[in-house]
């Protein structure tokens, strides 16, 4: 029975993939898994648990792909056939990805500036100094784009040219003049030199109105299996890791469309062992956003 459940569960995966890649703005992530017997590997070996999902277009689609490595030729598998926008935290192994533009995230480069800050000593902190400076250029940006919560994509593209790109061409001379002054491996240099390398993907959000500042959206997907691990440590095997992610897959693209998981699940069960499982448009009555599903689907049921 459970191997028949993993089956028809990779079925609706499989199916979501194919959806995934039709869009043409993603977000994508990756963190640690420790997958106990990994052939020729030590039981301490990383693994990793990659993440992509949609972003604010359409019925939203989270998807987990267990992997051995953090290689960049995982996501090149995945997102084959995929053209478009990918969300990225600065990881270079997403920069081999063909057809694809990378938009960098502004919460990480932020953060450099805040740890930076927060590495002075205590009565420094509050004083005119650099890391502050750096920061502020981040919150203004941030601060724009509060206020472009509520508008269409036209008029936030409209807007950014406006308002958000004399602050990006302000900041870039900033971190140029101040590249030759720091240490590249202070505190400091790093936010400096985090910046500047990623610098074509941090002003990729001004193409389309449709793209974040940021991959939060990425980070909040993930966390779910970041809780989860803590309270189960590891899988035993691959065969168990794969099978987490389908699951997770499964649960969370429920849960972000609206339904309850629990009841969407034994829904799944119900109908999947006797549909005819080469018939695509009959899985996609079965697909979280399906106006088809039963009320008790839902979450408020």
């Amino acid at each position: 029975m459970l191997h028949g459940a993993n089956t028809w569960l990779t079925l609706i995966f499989d199916r979501l993939h194919e959806h995934l890649l039709k869009r043409d703005i993603l977000h994508a992530d990756e963190t640690t898994l420790q997958v106990l017997q990994e052939p020729g590997r030590e039981a301490t070996t990383k693994s990793y648990l990659w993440l992509y999902r949609t972003g604010r277009d359409g019925p939203p689609i989270i998807l987990y792909d267990y992997q051995t490595t953090r290689a960049g030729k995982h996501p090149r598998r995945l997102l084959a056939g995929f053209k478009g926008y990918l969300h990225v935290d600065g990881y270079a192994g997403y920069n081999e990805l063909l057809d694809v533009t990378l938009v960098g995230c502004w919460a990480h480069a932020r953060r450099k500036f805040d740890e930076a800050l927060k590495a002075l000593p205590e009565d420094k902190r509050n004083a005119p100094v650099a890391a502050r400076e750096g920061l502020e250029y981040c919150n203004r940006l941030f601060a724009i784009e509060r206020e472009l919560k509520e508008a269409t994509p036209e008029e936030r593209y409209q807007i950014r040219q406006v308002r958000s790109r004399p602050v990006l061409d302000a900041f870039l001379a900033w971190l140029k003049n101040q590249k030759a002054r720091v240490l590249p491996k202070s505190s400091f240099g790093q936010a400096i030199y985090y910046c500047l390398g990623q610098w074509d993907k941090l002003v990729a959000f001004l193409q389309d109105g449709r793209l974040e500042l940021d991959n939060n959206r990425s980070e909040r997907s993930i966390k779910p299996f970041v809780i989860g691990r803590k309270n189960w440590l590891f899988a035993n095997t691959q065969r168990g890791a794969k099978a987490s992610a389908i699951t997770y897959s499964i649960i969370e693209t429920a849960k972000e469309n609206g339904l309850n998981p629990f009841h969407d699940l034994i829904y799944l069960f119900e109908k999947l062992p006797n549909l005819d499982l080469q018939d695509k448009n009959a899985l996609d009555q079965l697909l979280p956003w399906s106006e088809t599903l039963p009320p008790i689907c839902r979450m408020n049921n």
